[in-house]
């Protein structure tokens, strides 16, 4: 056991009007959960002699009152500025660092002492810029990649919310966490969260900061690619389950955030790319069995960058990017992947009817997983919303009759006829070229395509006005 100085003991004993250290500090602990609780020990100077009481305890021998001694740090310093610039101005940052990442205590998995020391760092990197600068200096460090080595949420969490206030408002502070010294650092957290799933969204959050607002997006995702946990797998993967699970997150936060985000343009271009790629290596030999997630990481990222573009190209606060992403052959590789699929089973079925056979084997590829027809048909209609340069590119790319396939019912693709009359409707809208392509097909009154039929669907040329409209028939 340490001995505490007797100076010390006397400060906590007269404080909390006890006589032994462990039931002082639980009093205090107790005081310090009201502001009116750590004003008052701040006028007593009890955060400088708590810290002091710190660097005389050691683990594991004093372990219970050093966590003790923690917790009344974490409270003093919750929202109670003369606390938290004591701690600064008391080296405390460095203080709190050199017990939490004491290989010891790592070895151990003290996963309480760990937790209990983050959190008091995460509380003074609140307290303001420079608070997060001092904060920043010690977890910028290979120290802290262990702890983040620590597959547990307990400690993950709080480790990203320092990480999150500390590069939330300064930029060169990010650009350090995404250089190559640091950028292990983001790397572990990554992998833990994959291991353990977090409970609070501060991971989320430096994410959407790091690779969606700013440029980066491809270091993060490429240093993902460096793992050992997929190799129990005898299949070879082009991506990793992190560099799935990456993705999964960020779509997440632009479905769910797209209006509140600043999106770049390098992160747009950055998915474009991914999907390219893995549509160039992706080559699926049966039918899908699940949506999103699937147990196949490539499968994953292609389908993860799709949703990706289809809620950027929904958003008309993107319309550069949009634009941007057009002019990089969006819609020319959407409307030939469209093509090189299988005609959805409704169709096939029609098809075979017609042709007078039981079954007939087609050519075209197959979807990788259940909904990855109306993905694709998604990210056509929005980029079609109010765009005469892609409703003309489709037509030329003899895309409408293609886009009319799609109004159908399909149980490997949820929401594919809605998808399907949206892409349509937006076609057709505003687009004389377009309707009279429909017209055409049968200009006489109404286009009865048997695929469309079939679902009770006809596309109606008004006599008068001969745009064209889609009708349901069965109600």
């Amino acid at each position: 056991m340490d001995t505490v100085p007797e100076n010390i003991l006397q400060r906590f004993f007269v404080a909390a009007n006890c006589s032994t250290l462990d039931k002082s500090l639980e009093n205090l602990i107790e005081f310090a959960r009201t502001s009116d609780g750590r004003s008052d020990l701040a006028s007593k100077n009890m955060l400088t002699t708590t810290l002091n009481l710190c660097q005389s305890l050691s683990y594991p021998s004093c372990g219970g009152t050093l966590l003790l001694a923690l917790k009344l740090i974490r409270n003093l310093c919750a929202g109670e500025s003369r606390n938290q610039n004591s701690f600064i101005e008391q080296n405390g940052v460095n203080i709190v660092a050199d017990i939490i990442s004491a290989k010891e205590l790592v070895k151990d998995s003290n996963y309480g002492m760990i937790r209990m020391g983050l959190q008091v760092l995460a509380n003074v990197s609140l307290a303001g810029r420079e608070h997060q600068i001092v904060v920043w200096k010690r977890v910028y460090s290979t120290e802290f990649v262990e702890i983040a080595k620590v597959r547990r949420k307990e400690t993950c969490d709080p480790l990203c919310m320092i990480v999150y206030a500390c590069v939330e408002e300064n930029h060169k502070l990010l650009d350090q966490l995404c250089s190559d010294h640091a950028l292990p650092l983001l790397v572990e957290i990554v992998y833990t969260a994959l291991a353990v799933p977090l409970e609070e969204d501060w991971l989320r959050l430096i994410l959407t900061k790091a690779c969606i607002e700013e440029s980066y997006f491809t270091p993060v995702f490429s240093k993902l690619q460096h793992e050992t946990s997929d190799h129990n797998s005898p299949e070879m993967h082009t991506y990793t389950q992190a560099q799935s699970f990456l993705l999964s997150i960020l779509s997440e936060m632009v479905n769910e955030q797209i209006e509140h985000i600043t999106l770049s343009n390098v992160f747009a271009f950055d998915v474009f790319n991914i999907l390219k790629t893995t549509l160039g290596v992706l080559n699926c030999v049966s039918r899908p069995e699940s949506t999103l997630p699937t147990s196949f990481p490539d499968i994953n990222v292609l389908g993860y960058s799709l949703c990706i573009l289809r809620d950027i190209c929904a958003f008309d606060g993107h319309m550069d990017i949009v634009d941007s992403l057009l002019s990089l052959g969006l819609i020319q590789t959407l409307i030939d992947l469209l093509r090189d699929l299988e005609p959805p089973a409704i169709i096939r079925k029609t098809l075979n009817r017609a042709e007078n056979q039981d079954s007939t084997t087609y050519s075209g590829k197959l979807c990788p997983y259940k909904g990855f027809r109306s993905d694709i048909v998604a990210v056509i209609g929005n980029c079609a919303y109010k765009r005469k340069q892609v409703q003309d590119k489709i037509r030329d790319r003899n895309g409408i009759l293609l886009m009319l396939q799609q109004c159908v019912t399909d149980d490997e693709n949820p929401f594919l006829r809605e998808w399907g009359i949206w892409g349509v409707r937006n076609l057709l809208e505003g687009n004389v070229e377009n309707q009279k392509v429909v017209s055409d097909l049968e200009i006489q009154g109404s286009v009865n395509l048997p695929e469309l039929t079939t679902l009770g669907l006809r596309v109606d040329v008004d006599q008068q006005t001969r745009r064209a409209k889609l009708v349901n028939t069965t109600g």
